[in-house]
């Protein structure tokens, strides 16, 4: 088994790779430029290709795929000269790249209208200061330029002189607020290093808003998940158990009618009945932020109703095939034989084989709880991940998408070794080497 367990590992991060390609890939070749989506319709191409320049959208295609899986900082470090580190300092809300000197004082370079470069340290004890800078160097063409970090995590190239790109005026997305460098080089630390990178539909890193998203999708699929399950497979074991009789017809038809209604008519059904007609339950589930649902449990109910109503139905459906096939296995026909009684066989030799299908239909679809519960996160406003990818996606903001594909691949991956496992103990006879 531990052997099974590291080779489904292996094959496991394989999977993640071949999917993040794929992905990159297809958002690459997606419609759209993402820097006029930021700038919108008004801005200038050259405010655009700064944009561009800036995020990194004019580097080589295996580069930037590079850059965010394992990082940059390793390659940029020899052009600033010092060890770049990630960090956040007193006073700030994210964590931003600095260049450290020997003795651990952090500096960024900022470029001011009125004093030219400045210079900004902090250091080791807190203590923050600017100052002019005045420490060029000279190219081969005997211009004074400089390699430094801005404060915007970019490795820079300044040159002393030259004159300001064409900014503008902040468009209707985000501003661009440095263009006085002459190249630029978006620092990142990659997603082996625990930083998928910032969203380029928001500004903010993605690692903490997946993190949340995530939670919240957790909450919504395991309470959903904790009514589905032991109603599904209690009325399909019952429907299978009597095979052909009324309850066997009542739960076909009920199971039925809940698989084949979409969670969106289900979902606005619901609101009419208990917010409108009964007014029990609110009809807005509007979070005003992604900790909302942590704070008032009462919008949490019609969204896990919708979806229990949607897979209480499928897993029933799977749950009876599966328990009319085993009674009507040879070996469950001779333990009648023997005299052996009703309940024993049932729950001694048929239930256990019965759930062996079952329960690669729940594994697969603790998966689709969490991410794919897009249409129900839509209805009711719920700020889950299924959501976020969906935004995400039509902005074609890669560095969410591509995070939330590895979440996704992670956890379709990881149930099903986890169905195996549960195999083994539902089926003796089942042994993985």
């Amino acid at each position: 088994m531990a052997k099974y367990i590291v080779r489904r590992l292996g094959f496991m991060l394989l999977t993640m790779l071949i999917v993040s390609i794929a992905v990159f890939l297809i958002s690459e070749a997606a419609p759209g430029d993402v820097a006029r989506h930021i700038l919108g319709q008004f801005a200038s191409p050259a405010q655009v290709e700064l944009l561009r320049e800036q995020m990194g959208l004019t580097q080589p295609l295996y580069v930037r795929y590079i850059d965010w899986l394992i990082g940059n900082d390793w390659r940029h470090n020899r052009l600033v000269g010092k060890p770049l580190k990630f960090t956040r300092v007193e006073g700030q809300a994210e964590p931003q790249w600095f260049a450290v000197e020997p003795d651990g004082t952090l500096k960024q370079w900022k470029m001011k209208k009125e004093e030219g470069l400045v210079e900004f340290r902090v250091t080791p004890g807190g203590e923050r200061e600017q100052v002019i800078f005045d420490s060029w160097q000279r190219d081969e063409n005997g211009n004074e330029i400089f390699w430094g970090v801005d404060t915007a995590n970019h490795v820079v190239l300044w040159q002393k002189g030259a004159e300001t790109r064409e900014t503008g005026a902040a468009a209707a997305g985000r501003a661009i607020t440095e263009s006085s460098g002459q190249r630029y080089l978006p620092l990142r630390r990659g997603l082996l290093r625990g930083d998928p990178g910032v969203s380029t539909r928001t500004g903010r890193p993605v690692g903490p808003t997946i993190v949340r998203r995530l939670r919240n999708s957790f909450t919504l699929a395991g309470i959903a998940f904790a009514f589905i399950m032991p109603i599904a497979l209690l009325l399909g074991l019952l429907a299978g158990l009597r095979e052909g009789g009324g309850l066997d017809r009542t739960i076909s038809i009920f199971s039925l009618v809940t698989t084949s209604v979409p969670e969106f008519a289900s979902g606005v059904f619901l609101i009419l009945v208990f917010a409108f007609w009964l007014q029990l339950l609110p009809g807005a589930a509007i979070f005003v932020d992604d900790t909302a649902p942590w704070q008032n449990l009462e919008l949490l109910i019609l969204p896990v109703l919708t979806l229990t109503l949607v897979e209480v139905g499928y897993v029933t459906r799977m749950t009876r095939a599966s328990m009319v096939e085993v009674m009507n296995a040879p070996y469950i026909r001779t333990a009648f034989l023997k005299g052996l009684p009703y309940w024993h066989i049932v729950f001694k030799h048929a239930v256990r084989n019965a759930l062996m299908a079952p329960i690669t239909v729940i594994m697969l679809h603790v998966n689709w709880l969490v991410g794919g519960i897009v249409v129900v996160e839509s209805v009711f406003g719920y700020p889950g991940l299924g959501i976020y990818l969906l935004d995400s996606a039509l902005f074609k903001d890669v560095n969410a998408i591509q995070a939330g594909a590895m979440v996704m691949v992670t956890l379709a991956v990881g149930t099903q070794l986890v169905a195996d496992v549960i195999y083994t103990f539902l089926n003796p006879r089942i042994r993985y080497t």
